[in-house]
């Protein structure tokens, strides 16, 4: 299948779409859905499909993640993004892989020893997707009762294999919008300047984690978003400043969301400004099941003695399939995808690229994943 699946993941690699809006993605995966006589449904207006193998009354949901990142690609592949939008993450690549397994799995339904559910979730980089999807019940009819992701890594070598019981930091997703006095930049005296309120505050929260956290606590505070203005001689009326907390821990999450309150509303009355916060996110930390995990890493093995399966998989990095783990007992392996190249970016950068090789293998873990589930 290996070629089919490149010409696959290349097809979608042209087309990322965002959040929870993916109708091109979609059509894709329900034409291959029809061509292979699997009965679907979708939710999310539309934007999620979910597919159905085997009968019983256990269900496994194997999960794959389809949406891209706002980020104009820069890789120069010769199937390179056609938008100002990019599949940084390898979501493209999981898409895919799920197809196949679909593939597989349906040519084997009768060896099942339960139901298969293909999730093909949307909005998992804004957070909204697995919420979303489990609001409109896809853990019900039927009852999931374990559920199972990959996801690639452009920085582990193909064949290699990753895993872990505490594997992902939550993330509390925030935006703070500062409103001050908007005047001629010739007269600031006038006016009340929102960037120099923001600027305090980012400083603030930076100093946050340097002489409030413990160093051993792993935890990253990251502010990826700071806007405001129009012009060069204008002061502005407002300015947006959006970023993420993330940490294992949620006693210190919870104290540290308190800090980032009393920050934000410290330095605005300071300097006369008016702020709020809005919670854009708040998913908790991706937990797994280590007797599954032991069970799906025994069978990867077994499947292929040449995989280079470690145990022990823990990132800062996050991942909305953490609310379905926290809901079922759940597997959420790492699939090696490093590309031939001297020049190795990671995630989210307009450079990056995944080795396809990786297709075939992580097509297959899905499949085995889902054989041998019992």
């Amino acid at each position: 299948m290996y070629n089919e699946l490149i010409k696959w993941r290349r097809e979608l690699h042209k087309v990322p779409e965002l959040g929870l809006e993916l109708p091109k993605t979609v059509s894709f995966i329900e034409q291959k859905l029809t061509e292979w006589d699997i009965p679907f449904e979708t939710k999310v207006n539309g934007n999620c499909v979910i597919g159905y193998i085997g009968t019983g009354d256990k269900c496994l949901l194997l999960r794959a993640d389809m949406d891209g990142l706002p980020i104009r690609e820069e890789s120069q592949l010769p199937f390179a993004s056609q938008n100002d939008n990019m599949h940084a993450c390898g979501h493209d690549i999981h898409t895919v892989a799920l197809l196949g397994a679909a593939k597989i799995i349906k040519k084997h339904e009768k060896e099942l020893k339960g139901r298969i559910k293909l999730l093909f979730q949307p909005g998992e980089e804004t957070f909204e997707g697995a919420k979303a999807v489990i609001a409109e019940g896809v853990l019900e009819n039927p009852k999931v009762d374990a559920a199972f992701a990959t996801h690639v890594a452009s920085v582990i070598p193909v064949g290699t294999i990753v895993y872990g019981t505490m594997t992902g930091t939550s993330v509390f997703g925030f935006k703070i919008t500062i409103t001050g006095k908007g005047t001629h930049g010739a007269m600031p005296q006038n006016g009340i300047d929102p960037i120099n309120v923001g600027v305090h505050i980012y400083q603030a929260l930076q100093e946050l984690i340097a002489r409030e956290c413990t160093p051993s606590k792993e935890v990253t505070l990251t502010i990826g978003q700071f806007n405001s203005g129009t012009a060069n001689n204008i002061i502005p009326e407002t300015a947006i400043l959006q970023g993420s907390l993330r940490t294992f821990d949620s006693e210190l999450k919870q104290y540290l969301i308190t800090k980032i309150e009393e920050i934000v509303n410290n330095i605005s009355n300071a300097f006369h400004a008016e702020s709020k916060i809005d919670v854009l996110t708040d998913i908790p930390v991706l937990c797994c099941d280590e007797k599954r995990n032991m069970e799906i890493a025994k069978a990867l093995s077994s499947m292929n003695t040449e995989f280079n399966i470690v145990s022990g998989l823990h990132t800062t990095g996050s991942d909305d399939f953490a609310v379905y783990a926290s809901k079922v007992p759940s597997s959420y392996f790492i699939v090696g995808a490093k590309a031939d190249s001297d020049n190795i970016y990671a995630h989210h950068n307009p450079n990056v690229c995944f080795n396809e090789q990786v297709l075939p293998i992580e097509t297959a873990v899905y499949a085995c994943v889902a054989m041998d589930w019992k």
